[in-house]
């Protein structure tokens, strides 16, 4: 039986129950899943189905990430809520995809993991199956373990099993729905410039769980808790002192009340330059070099080729009396006199961050 699989939290209960109920099928996973977004995401769902694969004795085959041609499908139904006309479409393309790949392994019978996701409709999925049986020949199986507490299961096994469990579907028009339902910032959909990693970032998730594989390999025993935390995220930044416009960075945290600020500089104390208003600090690209231990040669080439998280928040923290500290602090190639105008739009935010904890 081949079966379909959306993500391991959906995959690791649904097919240890397969398992009993069809012992003599040989059962084999298909990750087909070009609705996820973005493509960091996808990877991150992948390499836990993976892990959860490979507990389970149970071989895995990737499909092609073909998400233009989803994109194509869905073209027009962007603002259609989940369960609506546009999970149908999708739902038809992985049937059409997975029924394709059955055949071409001489499968005869296809499942999905979908069927036991909250977010999804089983007799929406049923109905899509059934006509794809009558069109290739590959009989759906319909299994419902929802019912009977198969979702409380499902939830334990989630836990004990300390499976990725992510929070939206996959595509990103619900993704964009869920969070503007939520007053929420969509940070999944942040890329900074210069690759860097940011907090509770799917890239952060992905090196997070690739790690946890390791430990697993290499048979290191840890725990992977959760952890409240002050999170940010920068939107944009432009800086001008006497009306030109100059390279500049943000160290991480800065933030400014209005987005705007004016004003000049009123004095420097130990290599930090203080501007008469907001709080607003400056250093040179040297005193950064210094503090980070560091050898940039210009702001630019910091943009684009930037430090971790961790040792710019530890510069703010040599630069502050607090890490967190929230006030702006500008890094320039050289500090200047004249009228600087300001405008940076970011934003601090409470979030939940995962760690690794060895025993």
């Amino acid at each position: 039986m081949l079966v379909h699989i959306c993500c391991s939290v959906d995959s690791h209960f649904f097919l240890e129950k397969l398992q009993v109920d069809f012992p003599d099928e040989k059962l084999t996973g298909f990750f087909y899943d070009p609705n996820i977004h973005p493509y960091s995401e996808y990877r991150l769902r992948y390499l836990d189905v993976q892990r959860s694969c490979k507990k389970l004795g149970i071989d895995l085959l990737e499909g092609e990430y073909d998400f233009e041609t989803w994109m194509d499908l869905v073209r027009g139904l962007e603002n259609e809520p989940e369960k609506g006309a546009r999970c149908e479409v999708c739902f038809d393309r992985r049937f059409d995809v997975s029924a394709k790949k059955a055949l071409e392994m001489g499968e005869k019978k296809i499942t999905t993991t979908l069927l036991v996701s909250p977010l999804k409709s089983q007799e929406q999925l049923k109905r899509v199956g059934d006509a794809f049986y009558e069109k290739n020949g590959v009989e759906f199986i319909a299994v419902d373990y929802r019912s009977g507490g198969g979702s409380q299961d499902q939830s334990r096994v989630t836990k004990e099993e300390q499976l990725y469990r992510q929070d939206y579907c996959g595509c990103i028009y619900g993704l964009t729905m869920q969070r503007d339902q939520q007053g929420k910032l969509m940070d999944e959909m942040f890329s900074p410039v210069g690759g860097q990693i940011l907090p509770a970032s799917i890239e952060d998730r992905l090196e997070l769980y690739q790690r946890r594989m390791d430990y697993e390999d290499e048979g290191q025993e840890y725990q992977l808790v959760r952890e409240k935390f002050l999170n940010y995220r920068q939107y944009s930044l432009k800086l001008s002192i006497a009306k030109k416009d100059i390279p500049a960075h943000a160290l991480i945290y800065s933030t400014l009340p209005r987005k705007k600020a004016n004003g000049r500089i009123e004095n420097c104390v130990a290599d930090i330059h203080f501007m008469n208003r907001e709080e607003v600090k400056f250093i040179s690209l040297e005193t950064f070099n210094r503090l980070s231990d560091s050898s940039f040669s210009s702001v630019k080439e910091m943009i684009f080729n930037p430090l971790s998280v961790e040792r710019e928040i530890q510069v703010r923290q040599k630069l502050c009396h607090s890490p967190y500290d929230l006030s702006p602090i500008f890094v320039l190639d050289e500090v200047k006199e004249g009228k600087i105008d300001i405008f940076l739009d970011a934003k601090t935010y409470e979030d939940n961050k995962e760690y690794l904890i060895l025993k």
